[in-house]
């Protein structure tokens, strides 16, 4: 029987692929969305190695990638590539800094026997920008990252191949990825800033009955919507995300809190950490 590695956003979460931010710290100039401040290194630690227990507690094994000193956005383990049921689709990072990540979370992805079954090459595609909306419907941001020609060779790919629907989401919003506006916490719902949104893709999920909770454009780049979904109603937030939270728990989800803040400074939250490896 073929194996089935990530079946879509919301199913139960078995495995997932981070790296610690042990070099984050030195990368003092822009992050990920621009922000400028010193890396607490320690505290940076103390909050990743927070959310891998939180994983852990949860049932979900967490794979640990070796840290590159030359690799400052490691630590953003989504943004290489998206798994799905057949295997993996790498990226192609628009920024020179990030392109060393390729090469080493390709080999990692050979070590744990993940196949390649799409890439990109000619365009731009990162991991933050895509959303499997059910089983065969892919959702792929164009914000500052990811392009059109990106979203066409892995369409040309995999779309007929393998049977799935390709959308492109566009917004002008200064976000590097979509996982900072739209976010699916669970099954038909989803955290999301509509305002920075088309309607063409608002409306798409309302006709397939999505449930909004609503983030505010100013706590965009506060990771207000970079949320982690387990599946079985439960999601990983931060504490200090009390609105979401609440909402949340109004829709009987689970919600497991962790202290993150210092990783924000380098523009990223929770989901920005972690590619999940397996969700059946």
């Amino acid at each position: 029987m073929d194996r089935c590695f990530v079946r879509n956003s919301t199913a139960s979460l078995k495995k997932v692929l981070m790296c610690p931010p042990t070099y984050a710290y030195l990368k003092e100039n822009a992050g990920r969305n621009g922000n400028k401040a010193k890396i607490n290194s320690e505290l940076c630690m103390k909050e990743h190695d927070e959310l891998v227990e939180a994983y852990r507690s949860n049932g979900v094994e967490v794979v640990l990638m070796t840290p590159d000193r030359n690799l400052h956005d490691q630590v953003f383990a989504r943004d290489f590539g998206a798994c799905v049921k057949e295997g993996y689709i790498l990226g192609n990072f628009r920024i020179h800094p990030r392109e060393g990540e390729t090469e080493a979370y390709e080999k990692k992805m050979k070590e744990l026997e993940i196949p390649c079954i799409a890439r990109c090459s000619r365009g731009h595609f990162e991991g933050g920008d895509f959303w499997m909306l059910d089983d065969k419907t892919m959702a792929i941001g164009i914000l500052e990252r990811t392009d059109e020609t990106g979203i066409d060779e892995i369409r040309k790919q995999i779309g007929s191949r393998y049977g799935y629907e390709i959308i492109s989401v566009k917004s002008p919003e200064k976000c590097l990825h979509l996982d900072m506006c739209f976010n699916i916490v669970a099954e038909k719902l989803a955290v999301i800033c509509s305002e920075v949104l088309p309607d063409e893709f608002l409306n798409i999920l309302k006709d397939r009955n999505f449930k909004f909770i609503e983030v505010n454009r100013e706590n965009l780049l506060k990771c207000h919507c970079n949320l982690q979904a387990l599946g079985n109603e439960k999601v990983v937030s931060f504490r200090d995300n009390r609105e979401v939270n609440s909402a949340l728990r109004s829709y009987g989800i689970e919600v497991i809190e962790t202290h993150i803040s210092e990783m924000f400074k380098h523009g990223g939250g929770i989901h920005c950490m972690t590619f999940p490896l397996s969700r059946a």
